[in-house]
């Protein structure tokens, strides 16, 4: 297996990184999944990441216990409330208190030093930025700052063979998305999205489950997942 062939995959357990790991090896690439347990409230993403790996027969599956909450400024590693029943206009409004100060800065740095230890010269990540709910390090011009930054500040990089970041979601609407999903039959229902569930159980009305629901719905595809609530109106 040559080092093109291997790319670490940001798994988060939700939608966009399943269905993102599903491009990557429909590109023909050795999936090596990185799941972060950082002490978010919907610490079931992570168990749910394992499940999706496992569908996906990936090489190997790493999962770092790194805990977020000790510097906290999030809604999901802190007491704040998670917002709910928000409509698209008031999401896209601000950057929303369930932001994770550096999270993907610091995720995609870990990949970055997994990579270089696997032997792995492509990281893929669920980023995008039409439905997304306002984060800074979702965007293009974050990802190709951070490609940069690993090319000078790795063993090689420097030696001339840098890491490529992937984006393939980037510009897809979440129907879009879900669509793929579809196509490269994904298991979008062992795929969990929401940010304040109980238990396993989503809570059907924080920011991204409101965007998962509009999207299936768009996609005219049935949504395989359980919601705590459905609120009637939530356009």
């Amino acid at each position: 297996m040559t080092m093109s062939h291997r790319a670490v995959i940001l798994a988060s357990g939700g939608l966009d990184s399943a269905v993102t790991a599903a491009i990557a090896k429909q590109d023909g690439c050795e999936l090596f999944f990185l799941t972060m347990a950082y002490g978010q409230r919907h610490a079931v993403e992570v168990a749910r990441a394992q499940q999706i790996g496992a569908a996906l027969n990936v090489a190997n599956h790493l999962v770092m216990n790194l805990d977020l909450r000790a510097i906290g400024g999030s809604a999901l590693t802190g007491p704040v409330a998670v917002p709910k029943d928000r409509a698209g206009n008031e999401r896209s409004r601000s950057i929303p208190v369930t932001y994770v100060p550096g999270r993907n800065l610091i995720f995609l740095s870990i990949a970055a030093a997994h990579a270089e230890v696997v032997g792995a010269s492509l990281i893929y990540f669920g980023a995008n930025v039409i439905d997304y709910s306002g984060y800074p390090d979702c965007r293009p011009e974050f990802i190709h700052a951070f490609e940069a930054a690993v090319k000078e500040g790795t063993k090689v990089g420097t030696e001339g063979s840098p890491f490529h970041i992937r984006a393939p979601l980037m510009m897809l609407t979440k129907a879009d998305i879900i669509l793929k999903g579809v196509e490269l039959h994904v298991p979008l229902h062992l795929t969990h999205s929401c940010y304040d569930p109980t238990g396993e159980l989503a809570c059907g009305r924080c920011d991204s489950c409101v965007i998962r629901r509009e999207g299936f719905a768009k996609a005219g595809v049935v949504d395989p997942i359980a919601y705590a609530t459905v609120p009637p109106d939530s356009k």
